[in-house]
C-alpha cells in the first residue's frame, strides 16, 4: 500500500460525514425524476445553495449523484438507497453510525484498545449502545436499521436454516419481527414466537400482520439476560451475541440452553471471523472493533464460538455461510 492509499484511509471520516449530512438533510428524498437544479433542492431542504452545491459535487465523487451540468444533479441507483422509501434503503444505518454520540465512541478507540472496555461518554458515562437505546428516537432508528439488515439477509438465512424441519421457531431478540415474518412467509409449516423487550417490539404486530403470519406467531415480552421461553424447536439469535463480551454472552446462551428441549437447536446468525485477517476480510475486522467501542462486544472465529457455546452447555454442530463473512452457526444441547 502506497503513501497516498494510507492517506485516503486517514481521511476516511470525510466520506462518512458527507453521507450522513445527505441523509440528515433527507436530500435523496427530495430528488424527483430527472436532473434537479441545486437551487431548487436548496429551497426544499432549507440549505444554503452554494454550500449544497459543494455537498452535491462531493456526493457525485462518491457515486451518489451524477452531475449533469454546472447546476443540475441526478440521483444514481446507488444514491436511491439513501431514500427512506427505498426497498433496499440503508438510510437508518447511515443515520445511526454517524450521529455525534456514536461517532464520538470511535474517538475512544485508543482507550478501548488499552483497556479492553468500550468507550464511554465523558459527560454521561454511557457507551454508544447505552445512549442509543435510551433515546427513543435514536432507538427507533437502531431497530429500523436492524430490520433493514434482516430484510436484506432474510432469503439467505431462510435458505441456510432449513426451517421446515421445525415445529416452532423462536426469534430471540427479534425486534419488530422482520426476520421471523420472512421465515414464516417462506416456510408454511412452523409456528413462530417473537421474544424481546417491549420497546423493541412496538411495531411487531403490524409487521407480522402485513406479512400475513400474525395468526401463526406469539409475541412474548422478556429480557434475554433473565430467561427464555421454553418449548421451541429452534432458537434464532441474529446479531445478539456479538453485542456482548464473553461473560455476558455466556449468560444469554445458558438461558437458551435452559429453555431448550433435547431435540431443540440454537441458530446464531453472526459474523464469523476468519482465522487469519487479510485485506479481503477487512470489513469483518473493522466490524469487530466497532463492537468493542459500541458496547464492549466482539465478533468471533468459529473456534471462539465453539468455546463460548461449550461454556453454556451447547455443542457446535455446523457453520453455514449465509453471505461472505456472515454465517449461521448451529448448536445443540451438549450430551
Amino acid at each position: 500500500m502506497n503513501q497516498m492509499s494510507l492517506l485516503e484511509l486517514a481521511f476516511g471520516h470525510i466520506p462518512a460525514r458527507i453521507l450522513h449530512a445527505a441523509v440528515e438533510l433527507r436530500l435523496a428524498d427530495e430528488f424527483t425524476d430527472g436532473p434537479q437544479d441545486h437551487r431548487d433542492l436548496a429551497k426544499r431542504t432549507d440549505t444554503d445553495p452554494a454550500a449544497l452545491h459543494r455537498l452535491l459535487r462531493a456526493l457525485a465523487g462518491l457515486g451518489v449523484v451524477t452531475q449533469v451540468d454546472a447546476d443540475r444533479f441526478e440521483l444514481t441507483g446507488t444514491g436511491r438507497q439513501l431514500r427512506a422509501d427505498a426497498p433496499d434503503s440503508i438510510r437508518d444505518h447511515v443515520l445511526l453510525h454517524a450521529v455525534p454520540e456514536v461517532w464520538r465512541s470511535w474517538g475512544g478507540l485508543g482507550h478501548s484498545v488499552r483497556t479492553g472496555a468500550p468507550a464511554r461518554d465523558p459527560e454521561t458515562g454511557r457507551t454508544a449502545a447505552e445512549f442509543t437505546l435510551s433515546e427513543p428516537e435514536l432507538a427507533a432508528t437502531y431497530h429500523k436499521a436492524l430490520a433493514d439488515g434482516s430484510r436484506m439477509l432474510a432469503p439467505e438465512i431462510v435458505r441456510a436454516g432449513d426451517f421446515g424441519r421445525f415445529g416452532t421457531v423462536a426469534d430471540i431478540g427479534g425486534g419488530d419481527g422482520t426476520l421471523l415474518a420472512a421465515i414464516l412467509s417462506a416456510v408454511p409449516g412452523p409456528r413462530g414466537l417473537l421474544y424481546d423487550l417491549p420497546t423493541a417490539m412496538e411495531t411487531a404486530p403490524a409487521i407480522l400482520g402485513e406479512a400475513g403470519v400474525a395468526d401463526r406467531c406469539e409475541i412474548v415480552e422478556g429480557d434475554v439476560f433473565a430467561s427464555m421461553p421454553s418449548g421451541a424447536d429452534a432458537y434464532v439469535l441474529k446479531n445478539v451475541i456479538h453485542v456482548w463480551d464473553d461473560d455476558k454472552a455466556v449468560v444469554v446462551l445458558r438461558n437458551c440452553r435452559a429453555a431448550m428441549g433435547p431435540g431443540a437447536r440454537l441458530l446464531l446468525v453472526e459474523t464469523v471471523l476468519p482465522r487469519l485477517s487479510t485485506p479481503d476480510t477487512s470489513a469483518q475486522a473493522q466490524g469487530d472493533l466497532n463492537m468493542l467501542v459500541w458496547s464492549g462486544g466482539r465478533e468471533r472465529t468459529e473456534d471462539d464460538f465453539r468455546a463460548l457455546l461449550g461454556a453454556a452447555g451447547l455443542s457446535l454442530t455446523t457453520t453455514t455461510e449465509v453471505v461472505p463473512g456472515y454465517h449461521l452457526v448451529e448448536a445443540e444441547p451438549a450430551p
